[in-house]
């Protein structure tokens, strides 16, 4: 989390209406559905308790820049399910004005996304399709490819949400750590390995897919399965794009890659290349 800000309490549990049900992730745990509003409401006041300490690790940082564009207050946003999702994330609060939700994120992406409604509910649809019980896909294989995707596309928000999500379901802090460099891990199932080779070969590879990574996922899924984890896959690197596009939640930071200033003194204006292959 930034500045060190460690999230609410997060488990699972289970639910016979809505399946599993995710508690303390943002934002694709806060759908607007029915059998949601307990959770939203917990992770609202667990949002109040811990703005101050988000404020003074984050809003107050010189170095944040916040978001490329303008976010929508409370007062501009219009009443639906813009309103009803910054109540049940914000409280009472301005999330401009007064950012930070349960999970530690300023919650930007909030904001940001409500600056064009109908986009923000096709977003927030999109986050409960995936967690729908009609998912035929093993959570932990589809974690495995969000995850997997945020560490691909350097985003940090979501791969840093979902190794929490991968922790929620019940995944060894080994396992989690090894996604960044799961080709020389020893501690995936074949089919977990496949599912992340899928995902490299989808992300790295914008969709060229071996016939051989394919046949390893037919071998253990279904058609109906493959084409979940297809689809939520790409979804979440789009998200992961997106985040660092418009610098949202943690990947508001500066870009890496910068000129390192040269020497001043007698150093200064020195062509290093030239001095080291001079004949003298």
């Amino acid at each position: 989390m930034i500045g060190g800000v460690t999230a609410t309490a997060t488990a699972w549990s289970r639910r016979t209406t809505f399946g599993y049900r995710r508690r303390g992730e943002d934002p694709s745990y806060a759908c607007s559905r029915q059998g949601h509003r307990p959770l939203l409401g917990h992770l609202a006041a667990a949002a109040v308790q811990n703005y101050t300490v988000l404020k003074d690790a984050t809003i107050r940082s010189e170095d944040n820049d916040m978001p490329r564009l303008r976010q929508v207050t409370r007062a501009e946003a219009p009443e639906g399910l813009i309103t009803s999702m910054y109540n049940r994330l914000f409280g009472d609060r301005d999330p401009v004005t007064e950012p930070g939700t349960a999970t530690g994120t300023p919650g930007n992406w909030w904001t940001v996304f409500a600056l064009v409604p109908d986009v923000f509910q096709h977003a927030t649809r999109g986050f409960a399709l995936y967690a729908s019980p009609n998912r035929l896909l093993d959570p932990v294989l589809r974690e495995l490819g969000q995850t997997r995707a945020g560490w691909l596309r350097g985003s940090q928000f979501v791969y840093s949400q979902h190794c929490k999500s991968c922790r929620n379901l019940g995944m060894s802090e080994e396992r989690i750590a090894a996604i960044a460099s799961w080709g020389v891990a020893d501690c995936f199932t074949p089919i977990e390995r496949a599912v992340l080779a899928y995902t490299d070969e989808l992300v790295g590879n914008g969709g060229r897919v071996h016939d051989a990574t394919f046949a390893a996922l037919k071998s253990d899924l279904s058609d109906e399965q493959i084409l979940e984890l297809t689809y939520i896959t790409c979804l979440y690197e789009m998200h992961a794009t997106m985040s660092r596009a418009l610098r949202l939640e943690f990947d508001d930071r500066p870009d890496a890659i910068v000129e390192v200033p040269a020497p001043t003194g007698d150093a200064a204006g020195l062509d290093l290349g030239a001095a080291i292959s001079s004949e003298e």
